[in-house]
């Protein structure tokens, strides 16, 4: 029991590590090394709780989306709203950690394809989430349709966060809620 407790520690300690490094020096400069000197590890202890730099960074990601998460339950009682609202809480309060993650989804997914199929899995996910509460907000569409609109919507958003990247300055709450608010998602529409 006190090894496994160990184990834990060990893994958390790795985490923040990973999330204090990602929010002072970037993602490229986050290195294994760096990881385990801040967390006061050896290598061997990282690999043996992680296959790779990659799965630490998005189990950090991964914890902060979770962090502003609308039905952390999974009771299906999330709105599209409540959804783009969490995506909004996302980008303004984890705004480190939402960059870190954009950046991982384009070019990192492209470059391993083991990446690339979690990132994948991941979007699936979130359309499947999507859909079901744009299915409970209008229940007069059909599957597929609810699905075209929210991957719609989901493009919307994130081609909306990539601006966002490039111009800090750009109002991605503001434009985020217009999108959710489109005739193709709004009740009566």
């Amino acid at each position: 029991m006190a090894r496994y407790q160990a184990g834990l520690r060990t893994e958390a300690r790795i985490t923040e590590s990973t999330r204090e490094l990602l929010g002072e020096v970037g993602l490229e400069a986050t290195t294994l090394k760096a990881i385990c000197d801040r967390a006061g590890v050896r290598a061997g202890s990282f690999y043996n709780l992680f296959d790779s730099k990659e799965e630490v960074v998005l189990r950090v990601v991964g914890e902060a989306i979770a962090a502003v998460d609308p039905d952390p339950e999974g009771r299906n009682t999330d709105t599209v709203s409540d959804l783009v609202e969490a995506y909004i809480r996302f980008i303004a309060d984890q705004s480190t950690v939402a960059k870190i993650y954009l950046q991982i989804a384009v070019s990192g997914a492209i470059k391993d394809g083991k990446l690339g199929k979690r990132v994948f899995r991941h979007h699936e996910s979130r359309t499947a989430r999507f859909t079901d509460a744009l299915l409970r907000q209008r229940p007069d569409l059909d599957r597929v349709e609810a699905e075209a609109r929210t991957e719609v919507l989901l493009a919307t958003l994130n081609g909306l966060a990539f601006r966002w990247m490039l111009d800090p300055a750009f109002d991605f709450a503001d434009h985020a809620r217009r999108a959710s608010l489109s005739p193709a998602i709004a009740p009566g529409a």
